[in-house]
């Protein structure tokens, strides 16, 4: 399984996870979890412009992931959720029954502080976490 949100780090991510997949030859499934911030409700229409925002980055990159797979031959499923990264990646990391989780390192400096979704994520340590850069 792999997390995808389309930053830079997170497409390095499904590329590697990709690669995991076919020289295993199993399934890929990318996960995006999108999130609208609470304080999106206090302008009006702002809850409404921010999920219509989260749907279209869900639409592109589950057209960019179902294309590779099958230029690449793989197995792709693609999931768009809503909600909490850690929890929503948990849950479905164990529905799947995931052998693996890969995600992109964080680019925020705030993460070194609070913590990243990949320092999280193997923290919980439910499976093995591939963080890449």
């Amino acid at each position: 399984m792999v997390g995808v949100d389309g930053s830079r780090t997170s497409l390095r991510a499904a590329a590697y996870a990709a690669g995991l997949a076919r020289r295993q030859q199993c399934r890929l499934l990318a996960v995006y979890v999108g999130r609208v911030p609470a304080s999106a409700g206090a302008v009006p229409g702002g809850a409404a412009a921010m999920s219509q925002t989260v749907e279209q980055v869900a639409e592109e990159l589950e057209q960019l992931m179902l294309s590779r797979t099958a230029e690449t031959g793989i197995a792709g499923e693609f999931r768009s959720v809503r909600g909490d990264p850690l929890a929503e990646l948990t849950r479905i990391a164990e529905q799947a029954h995931a052998d693996a989780v890969v995600v992109g390192a964080s680019e925020h400096l705030g993460h070194r502080i609070v913590g990243s979704l990949a320092a999280r994520l193997v923290r919980a340590g439910k499976w093995p976490v591939i963080v890449v850069p």
